[in-house]
């Protein structure tokens, strides 16, 4: 099973700003970057799609031309619950700095801590193992691409915060 992981367009936040689940405006080069991601996609034909409900994501879904894909909570962004639209570099809480420590473990309140993300996302896979599709489609974000290239084995689940995706990228993995 090939499955293709497409991470959303760039958004309108302040650099810095912690956005995770938060439903935020893309900005005005969208068109633009969203063209480059349907040309990626261009002849590939694929079993099912698959999109996180925020509304990033399902744009650039829609622009690619899958209007209705299958939406799936279990590739939304990592819940960073009460700093959702706050700014890591400013002011950083004493639990930020205990995050910036553990990230791996470590729970944002109200949030979940990227294990609990990279579980989620891993139950997603597994499903799709047992759907019996040969190549599927993933309109998501950052954070799950990098849960899939752990699970694909591409990198270390320690090494992992390092390999950020960029806006508009997209992973294949073989599983």
């Amino acid at each position: 099973m090939e499955i293709w992981f497409i991470r959303h367009t760039s958004v309108d936040v302040p650099r810095g700003t912690c956005y995770g689940r938060t439903d935020v405006p893309l900005r005005d080069s969208f068109e633009e970057e969203a063209e480059a991601v349907r040309n990626n996609l261009e002849g590939t034909c694929f079993d099912a799609v698959y999109c996180s409900p925020l509304t990033r994501a399902r744009c650039l879904a829609a622009f690619c031309g899958y209007p209705d894909p299958i939406i799936e909570e279990r590739v939304l962004e990592v819940n960073y619950g009460d700093w959702e639209m706050t700014s890591f570099i400013e002011n950083p809480t004493p639990e930020m700095l205990q995050w910036y420590e553990d990230w791996r473990n470590t729970k944002p309140p109200g949030g979940e801590s990227f294990r609990e993300a990279f579980e989620r996302v891993s139950g997603f896979i597994d499903d799709l193992k047992q759907s019996g599709k040969g190549r599927v489609a993933v309109f998501c974000h950052g954070g799950v691409l990098i849960c899939a290239s752990i699970y694909a084995g591409k990198v270390a689940f320690d090494d992992a915060l390092p390999h950020a995706f960029d806006y508009g990228e997209i992973l294949k993995i073989t599983i």
